[in-house]
């Protein structure tokens, strides 16, 4: 059966879509958009749902873009054709590509998390920026962090920036929401010591040994870690800081502290 073809903005198709922008209508529709082609096709390869697609047959023009056409349309997602007008409705921004989805919002929980023996695990706690979470989510998979745990989150995971931001890495299973206490009942459960980014710590981040299993935690931009992560059983780390700024943002912290436990640890296969 071809795909339906829309020209029309006031389509109840395209309304329900474009209220997707919303996160109260994320959460009440239990749905969320995928608006780039790589997203979409590491999204399709994670196993997420996608439910509804549309595609802008102008817009796509390289092999990238056509060939996430091609997947949502041998899925079971219902496709539909539009105009240039009814998909800039649609779409998040200035992107080039012509394929936008609408996905099932899944359910991830710690429980599911599969890790290895001695695991490197991210915790962030309370990050109010989508795109800092999605750099964060790119960063951890660049270095190989076995699962990245999103502690009492301000944003919802799905937010498009934070898709964006993460190059649709946010859809790997062992990416999860929890709150801060399940988090660190989980941590104990698992005997996983806790190291926390703070910039008051004393201990520098090169001085601890994260080889034999480690959740690095960190904090939101403005507020850092709640006293939640300032126990006997969190160890307090920092950066060096040489200049008059007293901290970095909190995707760097990220990077230099995911790519430094991965260095003690000799970097797993792959990475």
């Amino acid at each position: 059966m071809p795909p339906q073809h829309i020209t029309s903005r006031q389509n109840a198709r395209v309304k329900e879509a474009a209220k997707l922008r919303l996160a109260r209508q994320r959460q009440q529709q239990g749905r969320f958009v995928i608006d780039g082609s790589r997203e979409l096709l590491r999204a399709i390869s994670s196993g997420i749902e996608i439910v509804e697609a549309f595609i802008s047959e102008s817009r796509c023009r390289d092999a990238e873009t056509q060939q996430a056409a091609e997947a949502v349309s041998n899925s079971p997602a219902a496709v539909a054709t539009v105009t240039e007008e009814v998909f800039e409705k649609l779409c998040f921004g200035e992107r080039t590509g012509g394929v936008l989805a609408i996905a099932r919002t899944p359910v991830r929980t710690l429980a599911a998390l599969k890790l290895p023996a001695t695991p490197l695990v991210a915790i962030i706690e309370g990050v109010e920026k989508p795109g800092n979470v999605g750099a964060i989510l790119r960063s951890a998979d660049g270095a190989g962090v076995d699962a990245v745990v999103i502690a009492d989150p301000r944003t919802d995971l799905f937010n498009p920036n934070a898709i964006r931001a993460s190059l649709g890495t946010i859809f790997d299973p062992n990416v999860c929401t929890a709150t801060s206490a399940e988090t660190q009942a989980w941590l104990r459960g698992l005997q996983i010591p806790a190291f926390a980014a703070r910039p008051d710590a004393t201990q520098l981040y090169t001085d601890v040994d994260y080889r034999g299993g480690a959740a690095i935690v960190l904090g939101s931009e403005a507020e850092g870690l709640t006293d939640a992560w300032s126990g006997d059983a969190v160890t307090a780390i920092g950066l060096p800081m040489r200049g008059i700024a007293d901290s970095l943002n909190v995707s760097a912290t990220a990077v230099v502290l995911f790519y430094e436990a991965q260095r003690q640890r000799g970097f797993p296969p792959g990475h």
